[in-house]
């Protein structure tokens, strides 16, 4: 058979190995929501246990975010230079290496450091696992499967604020990056034996042993041998991670990665200010947890409802929708009275909308952007979105301090998710093809 085995891929119906590939993406990503909210339920057991002030605190809490956003331009990079697989192995191990190391430190400035090395592995593994599920699954399930990969965030989120309370509650703060490193070396040998690399990349950057790399893994799939890989024009070889840049795509890369950063600004006023918020008005700390639990709960609820309906409805339409409803809702929950029923309710459907909105971008940079630039094109939206959203608790706060109330300061955040929508009516989309 002669034939282009990305078309093979692009077409076929999805297999045992494909599903299994999605959901330990998920798992991967889920690592990323784990660490995020296990470094916010660690901080008050490391200020005490170290006598150190707030300042100091607000700085080990950025120092993850300076390693993601570094891991997202760079990382990302590389996974198209030399490939998804290897990419997500170097970042589990990063990431095992620097949850293990955290446990070790003393101080403030050892720990910020193994912090921004934790979030270096981090900050590559969005864009090479969104990369592989783009590229090792067919057309119609592609943003379906996306979707599912994108809320292993809030999943791990939810689940990592429930497992590092039930461990701050008998042991001391290290217990909580012990079970991280656990369980991220846990992926190392899951990705190792099931996960093969990109036929798309394979195909597209033709490495020594490509044919048997890609007929090895269309075995599994249970597709016919190839005979010889389809040739790879002069033009098409010349073509690099830079083309992001390139008057074709540059127009794609400011669009998305706007849409992304100023998302973010609304998610994150959400996801850092809900306890604070909640323990103004008198609740306890520990409720002011379970309700941002409850968000995340709601965020990954919102990213499986928008993966199914990606089946039915175009994904420039559902993400435009998706980000217009997360505005609504926060500025709603900024009006909502001191009730902690509703402030939960309310709460947890700001959620749900705000991660669909995240996942909406997701999908759409993994279609936007071609083979040779998708995992460098996605570092660069994630890592402009999640840099620049660093401003988002800073302008909140602000906004707290000028005293304008939470309603005014919820309506005011909630702009940035209405302008994603309107920045987002401007892409436009090519049709999903092989190359």
């Amino acid at each position: 058979m002669s034939t282009d085995p990305r078309e093979v891929m692009n077409h076929s119906a999805m297999t045992w190995l494909q599903i299994v590939v999605v959901t330990i993406t998920i798992g991967l990503n889920a690592l990323d929501g784990f660490d995020v909210l296990a470094i916010s339920f660690t901080l008050p057991g490391i200020a005490d246990q170290w006598g150190v002030d707030y300042a100091a605190l607000g700085i080990v809490a950025s120092m993850e975010l300076i390693g993601m956003c570094l891991g997202s331009f760079f990382l990302g990079g590389i996974a198209d230079k030399v490939g998804r697989r290897p990419t997500i192995m170097f970042c589990l191990l990063v990431m095992t290496l620097g949850m293990f190391m955290v446990t070790t430190t003393g101080g403030v400035f050892s720990l910020s450091l193994w912090r921004i090395i934790t979030g270096l592995g981090i900050g590559g593994m969005l864009p090479a696992i969104n990369a592989l599920v783009a590229e090792f699954t067919n057309i119609r399930r592609r943003h379906f499967c996306i979707s599912l990969m994108a809320i292993g965030y809030p999943v791990g989120a939810a689940v990592g604020g429930s497992v590092a309370s039930m461990l701050l509650a008998s042991y001391e703060w290290r217990s909580v990056f012990y079970f991280g490193a656990a369980v991220t070396a846990f992926f190392i040998p899951m990705v190792c034996i099931f996960v093969p690399e990109s036929v798309h990349w394979l195909t597209r950057k033709q490495p020594a042993g490509a044919l048997e790399k890609i007929n090895k893994t269309f075995k599994q799939l249970g597709h016919a041998a190839l005979d010889a890989l389809p040739a790879v024009s002069p033009d098409v070889r010349r073509k690099s991670i830079g083309d992001i840049f390139s008057p074709g795509l540059l127009a794609t890369t400011l669009i998305v990665s706007s849409a992304y950063f100023l998302n973010l600004v609304t998610f994150y006023f959400i996801m850092k200010w809900v306890p604070k918020i909640l323990v103004d008005m008198e609740f306890a700390a520990s409720t002011a947890g379970g309700v941002l639990v409850w968000a995340n709960i709601g965020g990954a609820v919102g990213g499986a409802i928008f993966g199914l309906f990606t089946f039915r409805f175009g994904l420039k339409e559902l993400a435009i929708g998706a980000l217009t409803l997360a505005a609504v809702f926060v500025a709603i929950f900024g009006r909502t009275s001191v009730d902690l029923t509703l402030i939960t309710i309310f709460c947890t459907i700001a959620g749900f909308f705000l991660n669909a909105g995240v996942i909406s971008l997701i999908a759409v940079a993994a279609q936007a952007f071609p083979t040779h630039a998708r995992a460098f094109g996605t570092g660069f939206m994630i890592g402009v979105g999640r840099g620049l959203a660093t401003l988002s608790p800073i302008l909140a706060g602000f906004l707290f301090a000028l005293e304008l109330g939470l309603p005014a300061v919820a309506m005011v955040m909630a702009v940035g998710s209405l302008l994603a929508a309107i920045v987002l009516i401007f892409l436009r989309l090519q049709p999903e093809k092989a190359p």
